[in-house]
Order: structure tokens, then C-alpha cells, then sequence
């Protein structure tokens, strides 16, 4: 059966009279009910997002018109006979009868932004949400047309758990929807959740965190045990907000929270970003591309020490400066899925001439707050490994890789070492040296050790004219082996730490000229050139076959050591 279902706000008739005056349930205001409707059932006084039903749901998140419901014939399984103070037949029908659904999930394709989805919409009036025969059934089959649709996948998820009447067959459809979400990532397909309040159990365990790209509501509640059942087991009271979207940003395992009136555009964004290209990248126009920099000779001589003070200059653009004047739209994801957010990393999918990358960068700041917010560009393990999970994704979606570099070095501290820091690091630096996708690694401030090496092991390694790269700070280094630090600009000279030695080594591969007096200075001159030399950069690499880029990377670092000149590949 099919049905098309209209855009526009949620109607008195799909579960929430539009009439009368409405509670909240969060801070107890009064809000009229056609106010609180126009607001997408959003509390105009507290923020609390209150249900939707499934309908509501596809009406507000796919283009108005665009959704067309399918609900194939499911079986009507009641493999235990279970009862409780009902029959589960009886209880299933209620459930039928109440929300008209013939599931606790609905499933549409319809577009976002105009291009094609798939959507399977959970609905917690339908039984709690919860996770049956026919539920797992659904989400499977909605993933399968997305298969044979070549297109993105959308969940929305709103549920208590596993459905208790199927008994381990409700348990089976974890593993069997999982399933289907690994072919999703073996076909390349990009898979979105949305976590509604509230998602909990085997809905939790499954499809709703294993997608790509994991977007919260406000406050939504998202765990795998529900907080009643951790309270009486670890007796004692859990702290607030705990299992809470805010929650779950901060500890790095959801992507990002979205309010309810900007979901559609920021879906449609992601979709629109995570499609793979349709082609080679664009090349810039000639007239307003400044040359890319091969021969060390065309470069001013500079003293290094001069150099390293430029490179750290606070008012150089940072990667979310670039991500807002050189790319042409920029999403941010958080987390490492594991257990924290690393705020010195920054990444996301963006567009770059129309085209979509993965753009994946440190973060300084400019001020003495945002240095202490950013670890002064220092990351820790999660954010090496968000780092990781970012350009995951981007080979598996197919997009392009853009880094760009500007730190100190990897964070050293007791918490980084305890958390792994040197295998993080070195799962990043083989993840880099295989990606089957092109990458493009930039230099843009400070190049600091193996923290800034696992961000640039890419096909092309471009540096800033006054960026600076080497193994060790000038200051270390004198510390170390002058045992005085005032020795650090005869180190920064030793160490050939500037543009032009690293091009004449063979470390960088192009450097990119500054504008005017340099890079702090024009800001949105210096976006302008990193933007055509990326364009110029990319336009070469895609258009190179896959197998071809893989053995040049590797010829390419190979090269270091075994070269018989100054270290490095033959210029």
C-alpha cells in the first residue's frame, strides 16, 4: 500500500488536537495549542521538543509533497502466544486501531533538498516503539530499496526497547537490521540517524548508532539501559542530564544536536555533501589562480627563525576560517564514537567548488580563550580518532580528502598516554597511507611532529609560504641538544624547518604564496589561494585511476631515506 503524505506543520487529527490550550510537560507552561503547533510541537518557553507522530515526521523532514508512504504486507507473528494482561494479537490491533499504523515504524521515499531518500520513521505511540518481527522487517526493507535506489537512507528513531511478546526473536532483529546497514557501507551509501526522545535498547544497540551520521533533537534521551533499570542496579542517583543528547555530544558519541525547525535544511545539507562526485574536480579559472610554488628557487629567502614566529602568529586563518571563506559549505561532526570530543580537531563534510570533500583540520583559535577551549591546537586520542572515523567515511561515500594543518604537536599529557596517544597516531598514518580516495594534506601555520603527520599522509602535501613542518620544535630541539633554549633560532635554521627547504627535500611537494605582507593580514586573500590550489590539486588527483594514486603515495614516502640526494622523492 502506498500513500502520499502532505507537507506542512503537524494538523489537529495526527495525534495532537491543534485546538484548546497544551501543557508542557518539561517546565508546566501554558502555550495555546495552535502556537505550539506552528512551532513544530516545540516548548516556545523551555525548548522541550514534544512528540511527533510518524506521519508528522515525514511531512516536516522531506520536501513538501514528496514523501510517498509504502508499508509492504508484514505477517502477523505471534511466535510465543504471549500474554500478559492482554493477548499480544489483541494488543498489536489496539495499537492498529490507535495510530493507524500497521507498525511501530512508517517508511517513505520521498527528497531532501531535491535528491532522493529512503525514510523509515519509528513512532512511540505504536506499542512503545518497540522492536519486533515487523519493525526489523520495515527498517531491513527500507535499507534494501535504499540499496537498490542508490540512494541515502534516513532513520528516525523514538523508541523503548525490544518488544517483549516476540521474546529472542525480537532480539534477532538487531543483528538482522545491523546486517543490512554493513551492506549499506559496503555499497557506499550514506545512512543517517535521527535519535528522537526517546531511544533506548535494542533500537539504541542497532540501527539507531550505527549509521554514518548520528543527529539529535534536543534533550533526547539515548542509551542502551534504561535509567530506572541503572539507578536500582548501581543504586545510586545518576547525575543530570545523564543519557541526554547534550550528554552524549560531550562524551563524542552522537554527531550533532539539530533543532527541530532546522532539521530538514541541515538533512538536506548533509545528503547534498555526502553524495559522492559526479566527476573529475573542477579546475579554478586562470586568471585568478596564483601559481603553485614547485621550484624552491622562486621562493624569498627567509630567515627560519623569522619563519617559525609568522607560522604561530594568532590572527592566521584557522581551519574553520578556511572551512567559511575558501569552501563553499561546511557541516561540522563531532566525536570519536568512543568517548569523547576532541575540540583540537575539527572535520566534516564540505563543498569545494561544488564538489564534496572531507575536510578534516586542527583548531587553534585567535584569543586566549579559544586557545585554552582548543588544547592550542594540541589533540588528544579522540581527536586522532575522530580524525579517523571522518576520512572512514569519506572513502567509503567516495569523497576527497582535505586536511589542513596548523599545531604544535599531538597533546602530551598523562590523560592523552593513557588513552593511547602513540596508537592513535599510528592507526592514522596507515589509515592515510590507504585511503582509496584522493587526499590533500595542507600546512598551513605550524607543522608540529607526529601530530602533525597524522593528519599528512596524503597524495599531495602543500605548506603556506611562512608555514613551518620538522620533527621537533625549535625550542626542544635546542633544549635537547644546545641543553639551552635561547638556542632555538640557531635549531630552526639547523632543523630546515621552512618552505623552501622542505619543497628542495622533497617533504612538501608545493607551496602555496602568501598575499601582501602575509597571511594574517588577508585573510580572505590567503582562503582565496588555498582554495585554487586545492581546485588545481584535486583536479589532477581525480582525475588519476585509484590504483595509480595508491602506488604513487606509497612510491612517494617510500622515497624518504632511500633516496641517495637530500632525503626524499626526486624533484
Amino acid at each position: 500500500m502506498t500513500d502520499t503524505l502532505t507537507g506542512g506543520p503537524p494538523a489537529a487529527g495526527t495525534g495532537s488536537p491543534a485546538a484548546g490550550w497544551r501543557c508542557c510537560p518539561g517546565c508546566r507552561s501554558v502555550t495555546y495549542g495552535r502556537t505550539l503547533e506552528r512551532n513544530l510541537r516545540v516548548c516556545p518557553e523551555c525548548g522541550r521538543h514534544q512528540p511527533l507522530t510518524a506521519p508528522e515526521r515525514l511531512a516536516m523532514l522531506l520536501d513538501d509533497g514528496s514523501a510517498v508512504a509504502f508499508e509492504p504486507e508484514l505477517a502477523d507473528a505471534d511466535p510465543l502466544g504471549f500474554t500478559d494482561t492482554l493477548p499480544y494479537g489483541e494488543r498489536r490491533a489496539a495499537a492498529r486501531a490507535k495510530t493507524g499504523l500497521a507498525e511501530a515504524v512508517l517508511c517513505a521515499t520521498g527528497t531532501l533538498g531535491g535528491r532522493p531518500v529512503v525514510a523509515a520513521v519509528m513512532d512511540f505511540r505504536f506499542m512503545g516503539g518497540s522492536l519486533g518481527g515487523g519493525v526489523g522487517e520495515l527498517i531491513t526493507q527500507a535499507g534494501e530499496l535504499a540499496l537498490r535506489e542508490r540512494c541515502p537512507l534516513l532513520i528516525v528513531s523514538a523508541s523503548g526497547g525490544a518488544r517483549m511478546q516476540e521474546g529472542a526473536l525480537s532480539l534477532m532483529q538487531m543483528a538482522k537490521t545491523s546486517q543490512m546497514l554493513g551492506r549499506l557501507d559496503e555499497a557506499g551509501l550514506l545512512t543517517v540517524s535521527l535519535v528522537t526522545d526517546p531511544t533506548f535498547g535494542g533500537v539504541a544497540a542497532s540501527f539507531a548508532t550505527l549509521a554514518d551520521v548520528v543527529v539529535a533533537e534536543p534533550g533526547a534521551r539515548l542509551g542502551f539501559a534504561g535509567p530506572r533499570v541503572i539507578e536500582q542496579t548501581i543504586r545510586r542517583p545518576l547525575p543530570a542530564g545523564f543519557q541526554t543528547a547534550e550528554f552524549l555530544l560531550e562524551r563524542g558519541l552522537i554527531d550533532l544536536i539539530c533543532p527541530r525547525a532546522e532539521l530538514r535544511a541541515t538533512l538536506a545539507r548533509l545528503v547534498e555533501m555526502g553524495r559522492p562526485a559526479s566527476g573529475p574536480v573542477p579546475r579554478p579559472g586562470r586568471a585568478g589562480a596564483p601559481a603553485l610554488v614547485t621550484d624552491p628557487g622562486e621562493l624569498p629567502e627567509r630567515d627560519p627563525w623569522e619563519t617559525v614566529r609568522r607560522a604561530r602568529d594568532l590572527d592566521r586563518p584557522s581551519t574553520l576560517d578556511y572551512a567559511r571563506l575558501a569552501f563553499d559549505d561546511f557541516l561540522e561532526l563531532h566525536g570519536d564514537r568512543l568517548a569523547k570530543d576532541c575540540p583540537a580537531i575539527v572535520g566534516g563534510p564540505a563543498l569545494l567548488g561544488g564538489t564534496p570533500v572531507m575536510l578534516v583540520g586542527t583548531q587553534k583559535g585567535h584569543t586566549v580563550g579559544e586557545l585554552t577551549a582548543r588544547g592550542f591546537g594540541m589533540a588528544s586520542p579522540a581527536g586522532y580518532r575522530k580524525a579517523a572515523r571522518l576520512m572512514r567515511l569519506a572513502g567509503k561515500l567516495g569523497l576527497p580528502v582535505v586536511t589542513l594543518i596548523d599545531t604544535p604537536g599531538a597533546h602530551p599529557g598523562l590523560e592523552a598516554e593513557e588513552n593511547g596517544q602513540a596508537f592513535a597516531i599510528a592507526e592514522n598514518l596507515r589509515l592515510m597511507a590507504g585511503l582509496p580516495v584522493p587526499s590533500v594534506a595542507v600546512v598551513t601555520g605550524e607543522g608540529g611532529s607526529g601530530g602533525a603527520l597524522a593528519l599528512a599522509v596524503a597524495d599531495r602535501v602543500l605548506m603556506h609560504a611562512d608555514a613551518v613542518y620538522s620533527v621537533i620544535s625549535p625550542e626542544g630541539c635546542a633544549a635537547i641538544l644546545w641543553n639551552d633554549a635561547a638556542a632555538a633560532p640557531r635549531a630552526a635554521a639547523a632543523l630546515g624547518v621552512d618552505s623552501a627547504r622542505l619543497l628542495r627535500l622533497g617533504v612538501v611537494d608545493a607551496v602555496i604564496p602568501e598575499p601582501g605582507p602575509g597571511a594574517p593580514d588577508d585573510a580572505l586573500a590567503t582562503a582565496g589561494r588555498l582554495r585554487d590550489a586545492l581546485l588545481a590539486v584535486l583536479a589532477d588527483l581525480t582525475r588519476t585511476p585509484a590504483a595509480e594514486r595508491g602506488a604513487r603515495r606509497y612510491d612517494r614516502f617510500r622515497a624518504f631515506g632511500a633516496n641517495p640526494t637530500e632525503g626524499g622523492p626526486a624533484r
